[in-house]
């Protein structure tokens, strides 16, 4: 074996594939979507899911190394950190999608925003290495909020 603790590997996977997926699901792309106007500046459909993929495989990544590397308690700031950013992740989806409140997921992405520099700098003193595979996650979330903020300028109001 090369060392890798494969119980706690599946995990971090796991929780990074249920979180893909929570969002995948709510993720209803069709009229209403299409009929947005969008920035100029918006990647086209498919780079979504690439950069994504990405993105959670990075974040996994980071999982691991960082509960590999805490001691003690760290372990459950590691998973609170985690678990809740997971939860934040998959809320935008259905704020923006299901919900069609592209306006309240500006406020919710924030808060998405919030918690990944809270893993990056919370964790640093734990991995280092597990905090640097997360910063390509903070970049995107900055990209998606502005993204988000375009949409909401061009196309407000919303109403539920």
């Amino acid at each position: 074996m090369n060392g890798i603790d494969w119980n706690v590997a599946l995990v971090a996977g796991g929780v990074a594939f249920a979180c893909a997926m929570a969002g995948g699901v709510l993720t209803r792309i069709g009229p209403w979507y299409y009929s947005l106007t969008k920035p100029s500046f918006q990647p086209p459909d498919w780079a979504f899911a690439p950069a994504w993929t990405v993105i959670f495989g990075l974040a996994a990544w980071s999982g691991y190394l960082a509960w590999q590397a805490a001691e003690g308690g760290e372990r459950s700031l590691v998973l609170v950190l985690y678990l809740s950013n997971a939860v934040i992740n998959a809320a935008w989806s259905g704020i923006f999608f299901t919900m069609r409140r592209p306006d309240w997921a500006l406020y919710e992405v924030a808060l998405l925003w919030l918690s990944v520099l809270a893993m990056i700098v919370l964790i640093w003193p734990i991995s280092s290495l597990a905090a640097q595979l997360l910063i390509p996650y903070l970049a995107w979330v900055s990209f998606a909020a502005i993204l988000n903020w375009a949409v909401v300028r061009l196309n407000a109001p919303f109403t539920a």
